[in-house]
């Protein structure tokens, strides 16, 4: 734990690009990095003249794209009913999909642009998006869209308010890599106690 905790603070205190995309992209699967840890202090760094404010904002549209493509593969690949029956297992809460679904289905445009502003829906709603095969093109240029611009307004934050942001930032470090940490564990665990006996896939029916 200490060692993954370490390797947390790390990419925080020596925030660069990459350290922004990888976050970024964690933020938008299903791994709890929420934006405004990673974008905050980007908008801080800028402000100090060790980031370029331009480069980290699509830094973290770039990334948030990645993760929110994970995402939309898994629904697509998946479907409805596997993401419903085996979700909690996939850190997916069964309510929060639905909503985001229910969300989705009003508008799927408008729900995977302006979903990008809306904390835990920005996390699901690119899962309906691929459940319902919504065409790959929009839903990559409305994400890219919604995450650049969200990303903007936290580096505007980080940048106009400075210090005080990071503070705010540095005070929930803790909690968050412990969180992380946990999840990952969790998930590990179910990986492999879900894995089969070798070649006792094909000698059982279905």
């Amino acid at each position: 734990m200490n060692a993954f905790r370490e390797w947390l603070t790390q990419l925080y205190a020596h925030l660069g690009y990459p350290q922004i995309l990888l976050l970024m992209a964690m933020e938008s699967s299903l791994l709890p990095v929420p934006s405004e840890l990673v974008m905050i202090p980007a908008g801080y760094f800028a402000r100090a003249g060790q980031l370029d404010a331009g480069l980290a904002i699509a830094c973290g549209a770039i990334g948030s794209l990645i993760g929110a493509s994970t995402n939309y593969w898994l629904g697509r690949t998946l479907g409805q009913a596997f993401l419903l029956r085996y979700g909690r297992w996939l850190l997916i809460d069964r309510r929060r999909y639905q909503q985001a679904e229910t969300l989705f289905l009003r508008n799927s445009h408008s729900a995977t642009f302006f979903g990008r502003f809306l904390p835990v829906v920005r996390h699901l709603i690119s899962l309906p998006a691929g459940v319902f095969e919504m065409p790959g093109l929009p839903f990559a240029v409305l994400t890219t869209l919604g995450s650049a611009l969200w990303c903007a307004v936290l580096v505007a934050c980080g940048y106009y308010f400075g210090a005080a942001a990071v503070d705010w930032v540095g005070h929930y470090m803790h909690e968050l890599s412990i969180l992380v940490l946990v999840l990952l564990v969790l998930g590990a665990i179910w990986f492999l106690r879900r894995r089969p006996e070798p070649g006792s896939g094909s000698s059982q029916n279905p």
